[in-house]
C-alpha cells in the first residue's frame, strides 16, 4: 500500500504553501508580518520563500489524488469497521469506521520528497498521531423521502459545499468565505475538460464556525476546501486546515470579528481548531449511491482529546440524517432550478 499523503493531514497548511492569489501575494509587501506567521507555523521555517508557490493545477491534482487514494485504498484496507447505526430520517443505515494513525507513521510520510513538498521542522518536535473516524452509507438513488438521488447529493455536498453545510448543520453559525481561486482556475483550465479524471474544480478558503455549549468557547475551523466531479458519476470534497491568522481577508482567525461581527454571537471570542476531511459520493454498479466521509480533528482549547473522541462517532452519524432532511426541504427548489449538466437538467429523473 502507498504511504500516506502529506497534504490531507491535521497539520495546517501555511499561506506560503498555497498557489498564487492576489490576497496572498499582497503579503509580500509586509515581510515582518509574514515572518511572524511563518514562525508560528510548525509546517514552515524561515527558509521558505513565499514567492515560490506551487503550481495551481499541480497543487489541486495532488490533493485530489491523495484523497482518492485514501478513499479507494487506505480506508478499506486499514480502518476498523464498527456496527451499523440509524440516522433518521435516512432509510440507509450508517457504518462507522475508525483508525488511529500513530506518530511513527506520520513521521514516515514523505513530507518533503513529494510532488508538493511540505517542510515540517517544528524545531525537532514530535509529530502527533491522528485519530480518524469515518462512515459509509449506501442510499437508494431516488429523489424521494428518506433518501436522495445523485443530483441531490451533488448539489448539497459538492456545489457550494460550505454554505450548504452551514444550512443543514444546526451547530454551524457561520461559514465565512475568505477567498477563492475561481478566476485562477478558469484562466488555467479555460474551457477544457479539467484535470485528468476531475471536472468542475473549485478551491476556496472558509472559516467554519461551530457553536459549543455555554461553558465552552465557540470553535472556528479555517479550511482550504477543494471540490471536484470525479469521472461520470462521482465527486469528492476535501477540507484541509490552514493557518490564516495574518491574512487580512480572514475574519475570525485574525479577530476582526470582535469588532466587525454583525451579531453578538459573531462578535464573541473564539478558539481556532483544526480538522481535515475527505467526502466522496459515487454511483455503484447497482445504481445505488455510496457516501463515504472520513475526518480527523482537534478542537483545541481546554477540551481534552479523549472527550473529543467520544463525541465524534455520534456526530458523523447524525450528519447523514441532517443532510437527508435538508434535501427533502430543498427538493422543490432543486427540481425547479437543477444544476447545469445534471440529470434533472437533461430531462432524466432517478426517482419518483
Amino acid at each position: 500500500m502507498a504511504p500516506l499523503g502529506n497534504l490531507v493531514r491535521l497539520l495546517p497548511l501555511h499561506i506560503n504553501e498555497l498557489p498564487t492569489h492576489p490576497a496572498l501575494d499582497s503579503l509580500l509587501q509586509n515581510p515582518s508580518s509574514n515572518r511572524e506567521s511563518v514562525s508560528n507555523s510548525p509546517s514552515q521555517t524561515g527558509k521558505v520563500d513565499p514567492r515560490e508557490r506551487p503550481n495551481l493545477i499541480s497543487f489541486m491534482e495532488e490533493i485530489l489524488d491523495q484523497a482518492a487514494m485514501f478513499v479507494d485504498d487506505t480506508l478499506p484496507a486499514t480502518f476498523n469497521e464498527g456496527g451499523l447505526k440509524r440516522s433518521e430520517p435516512s432509510v440507509a443505515k450508517v457504518q462507522l469506521l475508525k483508525r488511529m494513525v500513530p506518530p511513527a507513521e506520520i513521521e514516515a510520510i514523505p513530507w518533503i520528497n513529494s510532488s508538493i513538498p511540505r517542510n515540517w521542522s517544528a524545531n525537532g518536535a514530535k509529530k502527533p498521531g491522528e485519530a480518524w473516524f469515518a462512515r459509509r452509507s449506501r442510499h437508494a438513488n431516488h429523489s424521494q423521502e428518506g433518501t436522495a438521488d445523485l443530483d441531490e447529493f451533488d448539489y448539497g455536498l459538492r456545489y457550494n459545499h460550505s454554505k450548504h453545510e452551514e444550512d443543514y448543520t444546526p451547530d454551524v453559525f457561520d461559514s465565512y468565505k475568505v477567498l477563492d481561486w475561481s478566476e485562477q482556475i478558469e484562466a488555467a483550465i479555460g474551457n477544457g475538460p479539467g484535470i485528468d479524471d476531475y471536472r468542475e474544480l473549485n478551491m476556496s478558503i472558509y472559516e467554519m464556525c461551530h457553536k459549543l455549549p455555554a461553558i465552552l468557547s465557540n470553535r472556528v475551523f479555517p479550511v482550504l476546501v477543494l471540490t471536484a466531479k470525479r469521472g461520470k458519476h462521482a465527486f469528492v470534497v476535501v477540507q484541509i486546515p490552514i493557518n490564516i491568522r495574518n491574512l487580512a481577508a480572514a475574519f475570525y482567525s485574525n479577530q476582526r470579528n470582535l469588532k466587525e461581527g454583525d451579531s453578538s454571537l459573531k462578535r464573541q471570542k473564539v478558539v481556532l481548531g483544526v480538522y481535515t476531511s475527505i467526502e466522496a459520493c459515487r454511483m455503484l454498479p447497482d445504481q445505488n449511491i455510496e457516501w463515504t466521509m472520513a475526518t480527523a480533528s482537534d478542537a483545541k482549547g481546554w477540551l481534552p482529546m479523549w472527550a473529543q473522541k467520544m463525541g465524534v462517532p455520534s456526530a458523523v452519524v447524525k450528519d447523514v440524517g441532517l443532510f437527508i432532511r435538508w434535501v427533502h426541504r430543498k427538493r422543490p427548489n432543486l427540481r425547479a432550478n437543477p444544476l447545469p449538466g445534471s440529470e434533472a437538467e437533461n430531462g432524466s429523473t432517478s426517482g419518483k
